[in-house]
């Protein structure tokens, strides 16, 4: 039988500074190895199976010579049930390497799963909206959980202060963070139930978007009648800021909000007096030429162009449009029971109450899709000429308020 080392105290431990390895006892195999540099460490010799092999347990003074006894004691106590420690600490570091990898934010699982999806979104619009909610939404309550640690208390605290408010937007969210979720699911980083998905789930919590729309459906929000807009532009046209004229130009094109925030410069042509405003931001997908009136020219005159932004009417920051609540912020001063969307169907009532424009030129002034034979006769040459006359007389019509006069447009 092998000798037994002399047990070392702490304080011998500590003077050997010379190269080689150094029995320290206490435990059979324990030694404290000093290298030509002078680092010292741990190791402890040992047969695991028929194989000698030596245990790293740590340096020196890092680790005192109790803690290196203990953990040689723990390693013996291991092989004494025919458990490897090195395959051990192995599996657990390959296990730990693992666990990090899987590791991934709400956040960055959102933009990588955006970034995967990118090819099948309709336009650059939907891709931007896509991400934006989840940024608006998401990203204050889950963005910094890591994926695998979402769990139902988490999806409610992102859509339970929208639901019955912004009932359309919260069902996109949701569908969003669903999406997310699952592709961090087949991609790794989480697993078991989905706790967004909708049927047998969420459905049980909150009450369906189509009979909440219905519900909303009857609360009215009033279009402002045609008749009220020229006293109405004649209060815009007092009005200082780029939201007042944001909004007048809106009115005088009959284009939505987002279509106007949204508008730069190169999509206008001054000389032509067209607006051109691009597939990827239109509703229906279409490109839409929008006739420039006189009094919408003199808007885009009037307003200040800057050097760092592209944007017809930017925000205060410049670099980005006007808010959806910029742009009615003006309306709603003046009278909050009114839409701005309702400025379309002030715009479209007029039509059909003081003229005798053909309703297809009316459609197509509003870049509706009808979506019939009719609707492709007329769309080779997209009726400009007529839309342009139409325009015009609309403009007339709205800014009829300073000289008290109506025009009526029955060409």
């Amino acid at each position: 039988m092998a000798k037994a080392a002399k047990e070392l105290s702490a304080l011998e431990v500590k003077r050997i500074s010379s190269p080689g390895m150094f029995a320290v006892g206490g435990v059979s195999g324990l030694y404290l190895a000093v290298s030509k540099s002078g680092a010292r460490s741990w190791i402890l010799r040992c047969m695991i199976g028929k194989k000698r092999r030596e245990l790293g347990l740590g340096g020196f003074p890092s680790v005192p010579l109790a803690d290196a006894r203990n953990k040689a004691r723990d390693a013996r106590e291991k092989i004494s049930q025919s458990i490897d420690p090195v395959a051990e600490k192995k599996a657990l570091k390959a296990e730990m390497e693992a666990s990090n990898m899987r590791k991934l934010s709400f956040k960055d699982a959102a933009i990588k799963c955006h970034q995967k999806n990118s090819a099948e979104f309709k336009n650059i619009k939907h891709s931007a909206q896509w991400i934006n909610t989840l940024k608006t939404y998401a990203f204050p309550v889950v963005g910094n959980l890591n994926v695998d640690e979402i769990e139902l208390q988490h999806i409610k605290a992102v859509l339970d202060p929208i639901w019955k408010v912004k009932t359309e937007t919260a069902s996109r969210v949701r569908m969003r963070l669903e999406a997310v979720l699952a592709w961090a699911t087949v991609s790794g980083h989480r697993s078991g139930d989905n706790p967004a998905r909708w049927s047998g789930h969420l459905n049980q919590i909150y009450a369906s978007p189509a009979k909440l729309k219905k519900l909303k459906g009857n609360i009215h929000h009033a279009a402002m009648p045609y008749k009220e807009l020229p006293a109405f532009v004649a209060h815009l046209q007092k009005g200082k800021g780029m939201a007042a004229r944001a909004l007048e130009f809106l009115i005088l094109t009959g284009t939505r909000s987002g279509e106007v925030r949204d508008a730069v410069w190169p999509e206008v042509d001054l000389k032509e007096k067209v607006w051109i405003i691009p597939a990827e931001r239109m509703k229906a997908g279409r490109e839409h030429r929008v006739p420039l009136s006189d009094a919408a020219i003199d808007i885009l005159k009037q307003v200040p162009r800057y050097i760092d932004t592209d944007y017809i009417f930017p925000s205060i920051q410049k670099k980005v449009p006007l808010s959806s609540t910029g742009i009615s912020k003006p309306l709603k001063t003046y009278n909050p029971n009114y839409t701005v969307h309702g400025m379309r169907s002030a715009f479209r009532e007029w039509i059909a109450e003081e003229t005798q424009i053909q309703n297809i030129v009316a459609e197509m002034a509003l870049a509706h899709t009808i979506g019939d034979a009719t609707e492709a006769a007329y769309r080779r040459g997209d009726l400009f000429d007529k839309r342009k006359e139409l325009m015009q007389a609309w403009s007339e019509y709205v800014g009829s308020h300073v000289s008290g006069q109506v025009v009526s447009f029955s060409r």
